[in-house]
C-alpha cells in the first residue's frame, strides 16, 4: 500500500476513534452507581432527561459556536421555571446541573449555571463565559444570565431563560448588570478598570457550594416534584 494511502487510512481511523469515544461526562453518567443515585433521588424520568442532555451535547460537538450556544440554550430553557422555596424549601439554592436536570427545573441561577458547565464541556474557554447577576428592569427583580464573549473585548451574547433569543448585551436594555463571575474571578460592573477582576469568585458562598457539590456528585432531593 502506498505511503500516501496508508496516511489517509490512518487519519480516517483516528478520526473515527475520536468521534466514537465517549466524553468524560458521558462516561460519568453511564456508570451504574451515578444512574442509580439520580433515579432514586429524582425518579425514572430523570434518567431520560440526562440522556437527552448527553445526546444534545454529542450532537453539538461539530456545530459552529453559534449553533452550540443555541442548542444548549434551547435544551435548558425547555425545563420548568420554579422558585427555590417551592422546589428545594430554601429561599436561595443554586442547583448543580445534575440537580437541575434531575429535578426538571429550577430558577434563573440554575439555568445559567447549567449552560455554563455545558458550554465548557463543548470546549468553550472559561475566559469566554461569565455568569452575570443583573437587575431585570421589566420585572423589578434580580436575575442571572450567562454571557458569552467571542473575544476579550467583544460585546457579549446573552443566554437567558426569560427572553430566549440569544442577542448582544448592548441590545438587552432590560438588564442592568451588577456583577459577573466565572470559576476563578469576580467582576463588579462599573468598578473594575479595563475589565480587570476585582476578586476571587470563591467569595460567593453559593457558587462555592454548587461547585463543591458538583465535584463530589452530591445530590439534593427536591421538596416537591415538578
Amino acid at each position: 500500500m502506498p505511503n500516501s494511502i496508508k496516511m489517509i487510512v490512518s487519519l480516517v481511523l483516528a478520526c473515527t476513534s475520536l468521534n466514537t469515544q465517549a466524553s468524560e461526562l458521558e462516561q460519568y453518567f453511564n456508570t451504574q452507581q451515578v444512574r442509580s443515585d439520580i433515579q432514586s433521588t429524582y425518579g425514572e424520568q430523570a434518567i431520560n432527561r440526562i440522556d437527552e442532555l448527553i445526546d444534545t451535547l454529542n450532537n453539538s460537538k461539530e456545530l459552529s459556536d453559534k449553533a452550540k450556544l443555541a442548542q444548549v440554550n434551547d435544551f435548558f430553557n425547555s425545563l420548568i421555571f420554579t422558585s427555590d422555596q417551592k422546589l428545594w424549601g430554601k429561599e436561595d439554592y443554586w442547583a448543580s446541573p445534575v440537580e437541575f436536570v434531575g429535578a426538571k427545573g429550577g430558577d434563573c441561577e440554575d439555568y445559567a449555571i447549567a449552560k455554563y458547565y455545558s458550554l465548557m464541556e463543548l470546549g468553550f474557554a472559561e475566559k469566554q463565559l461569565r455568569l452575570v447577576y443583573v437587575k431585570a428592569v421589566e420585572f423589578d427583580q434580580f436575575h442571572m444570565v450567562l454571557a458569552f464573549y467571542p473575544s476579550r473585548r467583544a460585546n457579549p451574547l446573552i443566554l437567558d431563560n426569560i427572553k430566549t433569543d440569544i442577542i448582544a448585551a448592548s441590545r438587552r436594555k432590560d438588564l442592568l448588570p451588577v456583577y459577573s463571575f466565572n470559576a476563578q474571578h469576580l467582576w463588579l460592573m462599573g468598578k473594575a478598570k479595563s475589565g480587570e477582576p476585582v476578586g476571587d469568585a470563591e467569595r460567593l458562598a453559593e457558587w462555592k457550594s454548587v461547585r463543591t457539590r458538583f465535584a463530589s456528585s452530591e445530590l439534593k432531593s427536591p421538596r416537591r416534584a415538578l
